[in-house]
């Protein structure tokens, strides 16, 4: 079942990739809205400025950039800070779109082929970044004891996290949870397995900050780019996974809307 899981999303990412990137963008997560007035290009590199800042990511960092997707902030971390980035995902097909994407840049990342439910990758890094990919894992608590070996001391990882509410009842997690999680290919943990990870590994959580409110207008946006009757033609020629991956934007944003569904920031420090 887990290897199923981790095939469906590498063929989810394989498929949707190239049109992922005409229809949102570069950078393949939410955006942070200040005022609410940025186009989504603006709010999603806006994320990746909070994330630096929060994390306090120095120039010429070592990075390694955790379902870099299609590169975007592998290349902005690249361009405006200088950094060594190693790129990982497991789709081939997001490895040559980010490759081609960054193939101009003098100071180039490198991306790899792995699965972040057993890293392989090797190395020591200042940062480990992870925006929006720890949920679809199956061994979270592996990826954070590897992760942690690869994290230099005084290193920081740094995660944008989807969660669930704490103690939410069967009936909200049927209701509001389990359709977030059946189409978008993800197991929603909640903020305290993620403080056990983090001290069973000996690392100190340094910051933590809810921003739900800011990134929540990411779904409205969506709801109006899935109303291109070509994208659901598309996706009725390909799997019903993906079929359902566009139902669940209703989910997303009702997740946000009432509370069960939180985005988090999580900052942790190797001592």
């Amino acid at each position: 079942m887990q290897h199923n899981l981790t095939e469906a999303i590498q063929e989810h990412y394989d498929l949707a990739s190239p049109y992922y990137e005409k229809l949102w963008g570069k950078h393949l997560h939410h955006g942070y809205y200040q005022t609410g007035e940025e186009s989504k290009e603006e709010a999603a590199e806006n994320l990746i400025k909070f994330l630096v800042e929060r994390a306090e990511i120095r120039e010429g960092a070592r990075v390694l950039d955790v379902g870099c997707g299609i590169g975007g902030t592998s290349a902005w971390l690249s361009e405006r800070l200088g950094c060594e980035v190693t790129g990982i995902t497991i789709s081939p097909i997001q490895i040559e779109m980010a490759t081609e994407a960054t193939r101009h840049l003098t100071n180039r990342p490198t991306f790899l082929l792995d699965d972040a439910n057993n890293l392989s990758v090797t190395g020591s890094f200042d940062v480990v970044w992870a925006v929006e990919v720890l949920s679809h894992l199956y061994n979270r608590g592996e990826f954070f004891r590897r992760m942690s070996r690869l994290l230099a001391p005084g290193g920081r990882f740094c995660e944008a996290a989807w969660l669930k509410e704490e103690g939410l009842s069967v009936r909200a997690e049927d209701k509001y949870i389990r359709p977030i999680e059946e189409g978008m290919l993800v197991s929603l943990p909640t903020l305290s397995e993620y403080k056990r990870h983090i001290e069973e590994n000996g690392l100190r959580l340094v910051y933590y900050e809810d921003i739900s409110s800011r990134v929540s207008k990411t779904w409205d946006i969506c709801l109006d780019i899935v109303r291109d009757r070509t994208l659901w033609r598309l996706a009725g020629q390909h799997s019903k996974e993906f079929i359902a991956f566009l139902k669940s934007f209703k989910a997303m944003r009702n997740g946000f809307r009432t509370g069960t569904f939180r985005y988090g920031v999580l900052v942790v420090e190797k001592p």
